[in-house]
């Protein structure tokens, strides 16, 4: 392990990514920049007596391109794209696990875990009986089992766990992941998020809650509507995103490049409500300005935030207040973008996708569109890039990730010049 004293800086040197918008990160990217919709009418079960029939799906996946038949039959969908995100992750970062596998960890956070196999073999156990219920059933739904197969896949041999704080549970898991780089207990990690929760109890639970968009069955590109008065809940999602994060020293060392430094991660409790934001989004705001004053940043160094955006009204009501509240009238310059505008919502993935289109827009120097503010509603009145994709010269930009049980996570990256 290495001996240095005090805090680690954190490198991200890998993006892998599998989204409703492409397999793999440079098909994703291109289709935020261009503003494509990801979301369409539910193929993953039968949806036709469900109230919301619309979900971001990952469209020709094949898990046999990453793993043999025998384990995609033992493992959930939601492990097979952790899988192939990883895998994208390490080959950008050039990371030799096996040369120091006890000093690289894993932590992929998932806010559910393997919904579909849970529901398969409830279904086996109600029609079947208990003798039949699958040995692999556990293994293959326990929320953690991205995380553990991914660090058996791969050979990280480190700290291994999953976060689970429902929405805000992959920006937990790379903020916790940083930690655990900075305290000196690994030199890099696979962090980020996976999820595969569109099945009919998923959106039957969802919409039972009023959570789901379902005003829109008959017109999937106008679904997600982040800001839009129009906006009538989120549409489900799945997919997962993997970064490799790893100590500074380390990275340069060994000659990776570094496309970003995860500079602070900051985290609050609304302690309100288990579904409903607290009020004025003062919980998120909280958590944002937790991460300023840890990474010495005035509110006026981030250059873009990349919001939760849910398309909730009030999810996108009191995030736009929290903007505010940190920002002051500098919110109204700031460019805001929703993912979920384009991908939905994909639950526990959330956070750690939103981080890697972070990252790449700041590699890039462009942010991507919200989509769909048709008519926007008076009281979320900030400057959601709603014209296209823009140019902006990035320095910091921070993404904010809020979860059901009021968990408020804020993640800050920095550009690294060469």
């Amino acid at each position: 392990m290495t001996t240095n004293h005090g805090p680690r800086r954190v490198a991200v040197t890998g993006i892998g990514l599998v989204t409703p918008m492409g397999i793999g990160r440079e098909e994703t990217w291109r289709a935020l920049v261009a503003g494509e919709n990801g979301i369409a009418p539910v193929t993953l079960c039968d949806a036709s007596d469900l109230e919301s029939r619309i979900a971001g799906e990952v469209k020709g996946f094949d898990p046999l391109r990453w793993l043999d038949r025998k384990e995609v039959r033992r493992m959930d969908r939601f492990t097979h794209l952790a899988i192939a995100a990883s895998g994208e992750a390490i080959e950008q970062s050039g990371l030799a696990i096996e040369a120091e596998a006890d000093e690289i960890g894993c932590m992929i956070g998932s806010g559910i875990g393997g919904m579909g196999t849970l529901e398969e073999q409830f279904d086996v156990f109600f029609h079947k009986g208990p003798a039949r219920v699958s040995p692999f059933l556990v293994p293959m739904f326990i929320p953690d089992m991205a995380a553990g197969q991914v660090s058996i896949r791969f050979g990280a041999r480190g700290p291994n766990y999953n976060t689970v704080s429902a929405c805000a549970s992959g920006a937990d898991a790379l903020g916790t992941a940083a930690e655990v780089i900075r305290r000196g207990d690994a030199l890099a990690m696979l962090a980020g998020g996976a999820e595969a929760a569109v099945t009919r109890m998923s959106i039957a639970a969802f919409a039972s809650s009023r959570a789901l968009s379902t005003g829109y069955n008959h017109d999937p590109d106008h679904a997600s509507r982040p800001f839009d008065i129009r906006r009538d809940g989120f549409v489900l999602a799945e997919g997962a995103a993997t970064l490799v994060l790893e100590d500074w020293e380390h990275a340069r060392a060994r000659g990776a490049t570094v496309l970003a430094e995860l500079v602070s991660y900051g985290q609050s409790a609304d302690a309100f409500h288990v579904t409903q934001p607290s009020e004025n989004g003062e919980g998120a705001a909280r958590a944002m300005r937790i991460a300023l004053r840890k990474a010495g940043l005035q509110a006026s160094d981030i250059d873009y935030v990349n919001a939760h955006g849910t398309s909730t009204p009030l999810n996108d009501k009191f995030e736009t207040l929290s903007i505010k509240a940190v920002f002051g009238e500098g919110a109204f310059k700031l460019p805001v973008s929703s993912t979920k505008s384009m991908v939905g919502h994909t639950l526990g993935a959330a956070g750690a996708i939103e981080a890697a289109v972070t990252v790449m827009s700041i590699l890039d120097q462009r942010v991507h569109m919200t989509r769909n503010v048709i008519e926007p509603d008076p009281e979320c009145d900030l400057d959601y890039v709603t014209e296209g994709a823009r140019p902006v010269e990035l320095t910091y930009a921070m993404t904010n990730s809020l979860g059901f049980g009021g968990h408020n996570s804020s993640l800050i990256f920095r550009r690294v010049e060469e």
